[in-house]
């Protein structure tokens, strides 16, 4: 058994990738083409630098021999992580590597001003969705409308300069997978064979490897193990490691603090708005009945007018009659006035006939004097007997 330092970490990542053959052997096993010549553009440790998600990206310029023996230059852009991280920071990083001028030879050698075929590899200390597979390419085909392959004319430099091929390592799925030259090379990523109390170092079995170029790969890493300037970055790494974690579980603890708080207003919120529902339902019954009420209090006041009008036209009536009545009165009195005056005028007419009959006038002549018929005159005089 062998002790190498553990890739995972950056710093012992970026050491065995310094090394041009090393880095050769690991690049070709991964691109499936021989890598003729590789160069280290430029690194960067995001966690270190930032406190931030560890995120160490590396670019490689490469030439390399295709199956047909041909050779072109093409970018590498190579980025590891051993903790869950978002995409936009991988495609913030994609996005850097289209817009740099430095990916676009000079126009001397490149008159169309197209810009190196490029290649992204994604190492993760964590698993995806549900693909398993432990390394996962992800390769562009040139298509017609009826997905037929093209075959004539391709690579075509201008789809070459803005499209590329997607290499991920999964590295939680490496565990005891040797079925070729790349998975015995990534099985030193294998956190399985990492030291109990010391997870800086992996204790591999050297004799699965089948070569002199993987066993290359496993010496430098055995001599990073070595490295006390390595170590100390390694225990630098845990310390930002721990300090990330730290802060991670805190910012869970607070999103699900605030998580809470949000689903407790969104209860009040929602209470309150039941309640405001209420209240509303009220006042429209408040109003209806408010209506409803006004609507009576009008029909009353109608109901009012109509019974004033009655009232009034009684009222009149009850005048118009007093009025008759009084005329009436008037009348009967009149009439009993003339009653009267008929009786005085009838004793009279009597005491006269009775006056005349006694001196001896005739009943003709006494009818002819008071103008009365002799019938009236004889019922005068029988009155007077």
């Amino acid at each position: 058994m062998t002790i190498i330092a553990n890739p995972i970490y950056d710093v012992v990542f970026k050491y065995m990738m310094e090394d041009e053959r090393v880095a050769r052997i690991m690049l070709s096993a991964l691109l499936q083409k021989e890598v003729i010549q590789v160069e280290m553009r430029r690194h960067e440790y995001t966690g270190l630098r930032q406190s931030n998600i560890s995120l160490f990206r590396i670019d490689f310029s490469a030439k390399v021999r295709n199956q047909d023996g041909s050779e072109n230059l093409i970018l590498i852009e190579l980025q590891k992580t051993w903790l869950a991280t978002e995409t936009l920071r991988f495609r913030q990083y994609l996005g850097t590597q289209y817009l740099s001028k430095e990916n676009i030879p000079e126009k001397a050698e490149n008159p169309g001003g197209y810009a190196i075929p490029m290649i992204s590899i994604y190492i993760l200390g964590h698993k995806l969705g549900d693909l398993k597979e432990p390394v996962v390419y992800v390769r562009r085909r040139y298509l017609d409308y009826d997905s037929n392959v093209i075959t004539q004319g391709v690579p075509d430099r201008f789809i070459e300069s803005l499209t590329h091929d997607t290499i991920i390592v999964q590295i939680p799925y490496l565990h005891g997978r040797t079925r070729n030259r790349l998975e015995r090379l990534l099985n030193m990523f294998d956190q399985a064979y990492t030291i109990k109390g010391n997870e800086h170092f992996l204790q591999i079995d050297e004799d699965k490897m089948e070569d002199n170029d993987e066993r290359l790969v496993v010496y430098r890493l055995v001599k990073a193990a070595a490295a006390p300037d390595i170590r100390r970055a390694m225990d630098v790494e845990d310390e930002i490691l721990s300090e990330i974690e730290s802060r991670d579980t805190t910012i869970m603890q607070k999103d699900q603090i605030i998580q809470q708080k949000n689903q407790t207003i969104q209860e009040k919120e929602q209470a309150i708005q039941e309640k405001e529902q209420a209240i509303q339902e009220k006042d429209q019954a408040i109003q209806e009945k408010d209506q409803a009420i006004q609507e009576k209090d009008q029909a009353i006041q109608e109901k009012d007018q109509t019974i004033q009008k009655k009232e009034q036209a009684i009222q009149e009536k009850e005048q118009a009659i007093q009025k008759k009545e009084q005329a009436i009165q008037e009348k009967e009195q009149t009439i009993q006035e003339k009653d009267q005056m008929l009786q005085q005028k009838d004793k009279i007419i009597h005491s006269m006939v009775s006056l005349l009959a006694s001196t001896g006038h005739s009943i003709a002549d006494i009818a002819a004097q008071f103008f009365l018929t002799e019938e009236e005159v004889k019922q005068l005089m029988e009155k007077a007997d």
